[in-house]
C-alpha cells in the first residue's frame, strides 16, 4: 500500500501545483483547501484498501494505460477513469481500475486519485 500511495499526489504537490488552478480554490466557492485535501485523501485511501483487497498479491505485467477523457488546465492535464491493460501469468489479457484519475504536468505523471467510479 505504501508504494502505491508513494505515486499519488502528496499534500505539497497538490497545494503548489493542482489547487491554484482548480475551481473548488476560486474565493466565490468558498472551499478550505484543508477540507478538499483531506476529503480527497480519505476517499482515496479507502479505495485504494478495498482495490488492494480485490488485486493485492496478484502479479500483472502493465501493457498500457487508457483514459475516458482529461480535463485542461493551464499548467496541467487531469487524465480520468483509468483503465490498465495488464496480463498475469494466471490468465488472459484483461482490464484493471485501480486509480481514478492521473494527472500529468510537464512531462510527469502522478496518480491523481484512487478513488474508481464503476
Amino acid at each position: 500500500m505504501a508504494a502505491l500511495e508513494a505515486l499519488a499526489l502528496g499534500e505539497q504537490e497538490f497545494r503548489d501545483h493542482v489547487w491554484p488552478e482548480l475551481p473548488a480554490a476560486r474565493p466565490e466557492r468558498n472551499l478550505p483547501f484543508s477540507y478538499v485535501w483531506g476529503d480527497l485523501r480519505q476517499k482515496s485511501r479507502l479505495a485504494l484498501r478495498n482495490t488492494l483487497s480485490v488485486h493485492g498479491g496478484r502479479r500483472h505485467a502493465l501493457l498500457g494505460v487508457k483514459f475516458s477523457r482529461e480535463t485542461r488546465y493551464a499548467s496541467f492535464v487531469v487524465h480520468h477513469d483509468a483503465a490498465l491493460r495488464v496480463t498475469s501469468p494466471e490468465g488472459p489479457e484483461t482490464e484493471l481500475r485501480v486509480c481514478g484519475s492521473m494527472v500529468s504536468k510537464s512531462g510527469a505523471w502522478k496518480v491523481f486519485s484512487y478513488i474508481v467510479d464503476n
